[in-house]
């Protein structure tokens, strides 16, 4: 099958190739997956579990990346019930494990839904990694509450686009930290409040928060703390930051959380309702095909953006 894969050392970019790969086989328990489109994470090129087991060994090559899928389903392994052979579904599949930058790819049963009706394979593939990670910020790791003040870090990225609409829709106030030229994309997902963090410092315009979702990390988490009232909570997601962010809760004495997204089809299928319900937009930011998946990164990594950077794999 064709595959971008990496067969060199850690990198970034320019790493990944291009060509024919071994299919992968179907196993019990495990369904394979026709893959249609690829949601790119940028930060991929930098997790352990890309070039790393979960015992600490070196992954074996070639390494495919692209966890966040949209696909049909063509094979089911022994035992498998709850999908059928050409159901089209997304999901999230786990990061120990070859990816979906390929024309096909295994995934397990709870690592995927099926796909909201009214979204393209194109648009589905946004929202796995990145829907979930919202969810599970406000209702897993906070307890997010009608009426609540929330403010989002990094707004318009992938994560902050799903997290104004979500808080949105659960009824928060939501406050969107964003450059200007997003201000009017972010009020029609949701925003109630935006700061352009290019022209002012949220923290001075802003306190006695709630909840703070921070996708960003390093200062702007830790001035996010000043803006939390007590009782509230800040819930972190960026790389790298899970001591500092228990450093800094400890010294502001406030309540914080760092997380990795995990696989869920539970979450996945409540967010398939929560589309077709009409109540999350995908964001799509540009595609690529499958043989220019180098260059999808180098995007993906140039600078601030809207939406998601995917792959399509079948036209």
């Amino acid at each position: 099958m064709k595959a971008a894969y990496i067969t060199a050392q850690q990198g970034g970019p320019e790493v990944i190739e291009y060509g024919d790969v071994e299919q992968p086989h179907v196993g019990a328990g495990e369904i394979l997956l026709q893959v249609h489109a690829v949601g790119i994470s940028p930060q991929e090129l930098e997790w352990v579990p890309t070039w790393k087991t979960a015992d600490g060994q070196e992954r074996a090559k070639p390494i495919i990346m692209g966890h966040e899928i949209s696909g049909s389903v063509v094979e089911l392994g022994e035992g498998v019930t709850t999908f059928n052979v050409g159901d089209d579904v997304y999901g999230l599949s786990s990061f120990w494990r070859n990816g979906a930058q390929a024309e096909y790819t295994i995934v397990e049963p709870a690592e995927i839904a099926l796909k909201p009706r009214r979204s393209s394979h194109i648009e589905a593939a946004t929202l796995p990694l990145s829907a979930l990670t919202a969810w599970q910020a406000f209702f897993e790791q906070g307890s997010l509450k009608r009426g609540q003040r929330v403010l989002i870090q990094g707004a318009a990225g992938g994560v902050g686009n799903y997290a104004v609409q979500i808080a949105h829709w659960a009824g928060a106030q939501v406050i969107a930290v964003a450059s200007a030229r997003q201000h009017e994309f972010l009020r029609e997902l949701g925003a109630d409040q935006l700061i352009d963090y290019t022209t002012m410092r949220f923290e001075d315009v802003v306190n006695d928060v709630d909840f703070v979702l921070d996708t960003i990390g390093d200062d702007t988490q830790k001035r996010s703390f000043k803006v939390l009232k007590k009782g509230g909570i800040l819930v972190g997601i960026a790389g790298e930051q899970e001591n500092r962010i228990f450093e800094w809760a400890k010294q502001y004495e406030r309540d914080a959380k760092w997380f990795i997204v995990r696989p869920n089809h539970e979450q996945l299928a409540r967010i398939t309702e929560f589309v077709d319900g009409g109540h999350m937009k995908p964001i799509v930011n540009s595609v690529y095909p499958l043989a220019q998946t180098r260059q999808a990164y180098e995007h993906s990594l140039s600078g601030h953006m809207r939406g998601k950077v995917v792959i399509q794999v079948v036209e």
